[in-house]
Order: structure tokens, then sequence, then C-alpha cells
């Protein structure tokens, strides 16, 4: 593909940079390049990005508050033989971006959607999170309202799987101290921030940790979130009859805490298991 092959028509589904750059693959800038219009969740950022790689395209807008009404205008151009480029924000369109409306309009008429995969959030966190991913939970973002965010939980409490969900800077500590009143404090939890920029931060630990790294500095609210949190098997699966041997020892001499602490380094396990089977002997 190049500038001087048209494309075939049809709807070229855009990864973008998440943060860096660097990351866009060539693929997409020989696309981005090629297209008659780009659909763009938000022109004035898809503006700049084009700008860094010297691409000048006509631009139109497609968001939420809008797709149900545009899609057909992209739907018509799409028959009249133009090549159209679908990008969101940043990452893969449709992952928690618009889109879906006017992608399943398309499948449904017969028309041509082309994938051009590059980054995305989700798999970025997945990659380095240390959580077993063979099978995974994606729920996006949460609910705003508190009512909802703690229904949806409990839904998921049970939820044998690893957990991903995205969450802006705004409702981040909410969406933390929800999943810690329904997951309990001693669940695993991998929160990742600013993925791939110049403040790319990785928070390992249990939830009551991840909460502590939030409230103690005001810069760790800042940026865009991904929280990965260990599935219901994950959390059991490791609790045997050393673990319970070792607690049997310790708690008549240290407190609860410290017992699950030491228990769960020595065993290379993860705490709230620990911390569960603690609290049944403790009766």
């Amino acid at each position: 593909m190049n500038n001087e092959t048209p494309l075939p028509s049809g709807l070229y589904v855009v990864a973008t940079p998440i943060g860096n750059l660097d990351d866009i693959t060539l693929r997409a800038l020989t696309v981005l390049r090629s297209v008659d219009l780009i659909a763009a969740e938000d022109t004035r950022h898809t503006r700049q990005l084009l700008h860094h790689f010297s691409i000048s395209k006509p631009l139109y807008a497609l968001h939420d508050h809008n797709e149900m009404l545009k899609k057909d205008k992209i739907i018509e151009k799409i028959k009249e033989g133009r090549a159209i480029a679908l990008v969101s924000d940043a990452g893969t369109p449709l992952i928690s971006d618009p889109g879906f409306t006017l992608v399943r309009a398309l499948q449904e008429q017969h028309l041509p959607v082309f994938t051009i995969p590059g980054p995305s959030a989700l798999t970025a966190a997945l990659s380095i999170a240390g959580m077993p991913c063979a099978q995974f939970v994606f729920e996006g973002f949460l609910p705003a309202k508190a009512g909802a965010r703690e229904a949806r939980l409990q839904q998921l409490k049970g939820e044998i799987r690893t957990q991903v969900f995205y969450a802006s800077v705004h409702r981040v500590q909410d969406d933390v101290n929800a999943i810690a009143a329904v997951y309990g404090e001693m669940r695993s939890m991998v929160l990742l921030r600013e993925l791939t920029k110049r403040h790319e931060t990785v928070v390992f630990g249990t939830v009551a940790e991840v909460q502590h790294y939030l409230a103690k500095d005001e810069h760790a609210l800042k940026g865009e979130f991904v929280l990965v949190v260990a599935g219901d098997s994950a959390v059991h699966e490791d609790v045997n009859a050393e673990t319970e041997r070792l607690l049997k020892i310790l708690l008549p001499v240290v407190p609860l805490k410290q017992a699950v602490a030491i228990v769960s380094e020595i065993l290379g396990v993860a705490k709230n298991p620990v911390y569960e089977m603690a609290l049944l002997i403790k009766g």
C-alpha cells in the first residue's frame, strides 16, 4: 500500500499509540497516508498525531454521542468506493472506544472492514502485570455511580480469571476503594499508570497497597490507569496444608497481619488466600 496505489474501499480500523508515538506501526502510517478520510473520536487529538507524521487528511468526527447519527454517512462513502480509516484517541478502536455501531452496520451490509492492529492498553498492561493471562476478563470502565459499581463488582467477585479494568484519573481511587470493599483488601492487584509514557508506573501488591500508593502522593493521581486484579481461583490455588501449618505456628505469637506477611513471603504466594485461612484458624 502506498500513495500511488489507492486502497480498496472499506473501513480500516487503525490502532494508534497509547502514549509513545514510536509505537505506531508502519502499516498504520501507510494506511493513514492512503485513505480518503479519517473518522476520529476527537479530531483535535488526531490532527496532532497526523501533524507529527506529516500526514494531511480530511477528518470526520465520530464519537459516542454522534456515532448512531453519522454512521450512515460513512457507509454511504464506502459504497461510493472510498477508503476510510477509523481511529480513537489512543490504542485500538472499539476497545472501550467508539466504533462498534459502525463496524456492526458495515458487517451486516457485507461491506469490507479491515483491521490494522497495533497498540492497546489492555494487552500492554497484561504483558507486564505478572498475572495469569491465558484467560482473562476485560471489563473496561466500571460504572460511575457507586451503587452500580458495587453491584457489578459483586457479580465479578467469584470470577476465576484475571480481571482487567480501565480507570480514569477522576475515578481511580473510587474504583480501587470499591474493589477493596467487595473483594477484600488482600486481593492481589497491579496498578499500571501512563503506560508507554515518560512517567510510566507499575505498582504490584495487594488492593490495600494500591490504595496506599494512590493516597500517599498527589502525583500518583495523574494520567490514565489500568487495574489488573487476581481472579478468585488464583487467590485460592496456593492455599495448602503448608500454609495452614505455618499459620498455626505463627498466629499464637505474632499479630495476624504480620503472620500473613511472613507466610506469604516464605511460600511465595498471594497474601489474600493466606489472610482468609488465617481468619478461619483464628475462628
